[in-house]
């Protein structure tokens, strides 16, 4: 089904060829629409035309009012003070233009064939290495991005761009090497070895083999040939390395499946993807004459990126002693995703702290060419995991919080408070909404999207405190009163009996319905915008707003009891089951679940 039009873009037109035809001289004039709390929506255009055009604003405003036909859609345009127009629509276009969304699979939301494609770098944590709660941005952020483009029509490549190569690896083979048996899994009766005993082996070796390394010359001498037999492609050490990264991804997946994410291997893409690159990457780069050397590195250089000592801070391709940095690596990304991906989209999901590392990147790969006017590179910087107290997120000891810790506190917490509603409700009725195994699962969903919706809630680029109290409250801007105003409405089906949701553009709406109905209406414009802007908060807090208003909706407008006429019950169920459709769909977006029953 073709996508349809928002009320806004109706009202829109309508305006356009009034302007158009009052004033010829105003050519294609902005109309300047938006939703307003002295009438649904106001037109602010006629100023700026009025300037362009000499002529006095209110004047010119009402000479528009006039040249619009009667309609079905415009109820009362009122010119306000210097030339603002106040806009009220009818109730039927209303309820018409939400029929027309309800009959849409996809609410009416556009989907674009001739977009683009987006490789999306994110959620990209180390091997051999633990992940904590500075991993949780890019990962949540990121995929929530991932979902938000698809369902705009983007083509979406997913890319994690996990830390699997190094010096480090060298002290690590060498030691396996030496204690073979490290890595050699306990599981017993076959059992799949946990995400957890996989962080624990390799815990345990790393720390071994650190110790060793800061204590034993001869193993540090031998730790580091092994990396230079690394990087020579030695067979035997590859293969070693390879067993850390599986062992790894034992352990990144166990983590991303309490997220509730989908990662899929051929999406894992490390530092080790782009080694066969680096060598081209950096002759291009030098006889192009974008990156020189200096002092034996490979450098470019920035007019506009000096260090303390007023003298520039180049970007390092290659360092003096041959050995290539993270600039290599990401350079060589970038060639791969743009020529061979054929992205025209780069999207990183990447720390603010490392906002002048990509600027130098992202410039340098203008420079060489492989980002131009059809290929653009954007990095959604995300801020830091702030503690209640506002400082950086650390345990009681001044460590870094592990990531698995925090996301089963948050469902241990979730879980508690669903099992005290679901009590709750069985002291006042007698009747067990949720068996233990469906306190269990909603728990699960609660509590992960508490996680989330907190981080998604709050724009990217600020810090925000992780306060789990607050994010499993019902009350207030969380997932917790997302979910239960979604389960609120689902509850209203069972006890509807034989009426069904029907749209009634006949019917007189209440200001509530009115209200709710004008939210419902903006969904594809807020998902348009959230998708350009790369900014998911603005779903958030359009979700919000519509569970803020549904909540009303049910205080002031019967839909069962007290029974209103059968006309209007059904039109009450249609808001009701479009409100429901809209709230899933919004949340799935968000990577975050709506159980039916809460």
């Amino acid at each position: 089904m073709a996508s349809v039009p928002s009320l806004a873009s109706t009202v829109q037109q309508r305006l356009a060829d009034g302007l158009s035809a009052a004033l010829p001289d105003a050519g294609s004039a902005d109309p300047l629409l938006r939703r307003s709390d002295r009438a649904d929506y106001q037109a602010n255009g006629i100023l700026a035309l009025a300037k362009k055009l000499k002529g006095n604003p209110r004047e010119l405003a009402t000479q528009v009012v006039a040249a619009i036909p009667e309609n079905d859609v415009l109820k009362e345009i009122e010119v306000s003070g210097p030339g603002f127009l106040n806009i009220t629509v009818t109730d039927a276009a209303i309820v018409r233009t939400l029929a027309a969304r309800a009959a849409d699979a996809r609410l009416g939301v556009p989907f674009n064939e001739s977009a683009g494609t987006t490789v999306i770098d994110y959620a990209q944590p180390n091997v051999a290495k633990e992940m904590h709660v500075g991993h949780l941005r890019s990962a949540v952020i990121g995929a929530a991005m991932v979902e938000i483009l698809e369902f705009t029509g983007e083509s979406v490549v997913r890319r994690h761009h996990i830390g699997d190569w190094g010096t480090q690896f060298g002290m690590l083979i060498q030691y396996l090497i030496e204690h073979p048996h490290e890595l050699d899994h306990k599981a017993e009766d076959g059992a799949e070895v946990s995400g957890e005993e996989a962080m624990s082996n390799l815990n345990r070796l790393y720390k071994a083999s650190r110790v060793l390394f800061d204590s034993d010359e001869e193993f540090k001498t031998r730790a580091r040939a092994r990396v230079v037999d690394l990087q020579a492609g030695d067979e035997e050490t590859l293969a070693l390395w390879q067993r850390f990264v599986d062992e790894s991804k034992i352990y990144f997946y166990s983590v991303f499946d309490k997220l509730d994410m989908d990662i899929r291997d051929g999406d894992v893409v490390g530092e080790s993807g782009y080694n066969d690159m680096l060598v081209e990457t950096c002759r291009i780069l030098e006889e192009s004459g974008v990156a020189v050397r200096s002092e034996g590195a490979l450098c470019v250089f920035f007019d506009d990126v000096k260090g303390p000592d007023g003298n520039p801070t180049p970007l390092i391709v290659q360092k003096s002693d041959g050995g290539f940095g993270y600039a290599a690596t990401d350079l060589s990304a970038i060639r791969d995703r743009v020529q061979n991906l054929k992205a025209t989209t780069l999207l990183y999901v990447v720390d603010a702290r490392q906002s002048l590392h990509f600027k130098m990147v992202f410039e340098t790969a203008r420079r060489a060419g492989w980002l131009n006017e059809d290929v653009k590179a954007v990095q959604l910087a995300f801020g830091t995991v702030l503690g209640k107290d506002g400082k950086p997120f650390k345990t009681r000891e001044g460590e870094t919080v592990r990531l698995v810790d925090l996301l089963d506190e948050a469902v241990d917490r979730a879980t508690s408070v669903v099992r005290e509603k679901a009590d709750d409700y069985f002291e006042k009725t007698g009747e067990r909404l949720l068996t233990e195994s469906e306190i269990v699962e909603n728990g699960q969903y609660v509590g992960i999207g508490a996680v989330k919706y907190a981080d998604l809630s709050t724009s990217a680029a600020r810090d925000y405190k992780f306060d789990l109290d607050q994010m499993v409250s019902l009350n207030g801007d969380t997932s917790v009163y997302l979910q239960y105003a979604y389960a609120r409405v689902r509850s209203i089906f069972g006890k509807a009996g034989d009426r069904t949701p029907l749209a009634h553009p006949e019917l007189e709406l209440a200001p509530a319905e009115r209200a709710l109905g004008l939210h419902l209406d903006q969904f594809g414009e807020v998902i348009a915008e959230t998708a350009a802007e790369h900014a998911p908060h603005k779903l958030a807090a359009y979700l919000y707003q519509l569970a803020s208003l549904f909540t009303t909706f049910y205080s002031e407008c019967p839909v069962i009891k007290p029974a209103p006429a059968q006309d209007v019950a059904e039109n009450r169920l249609f808001l009701c089951d479009l409100t429901a459709r809209t709230l899933h769909q919004g949340m799935a977006l968000l990577g975050i679940r709506t159980p039916e029953r809460l």
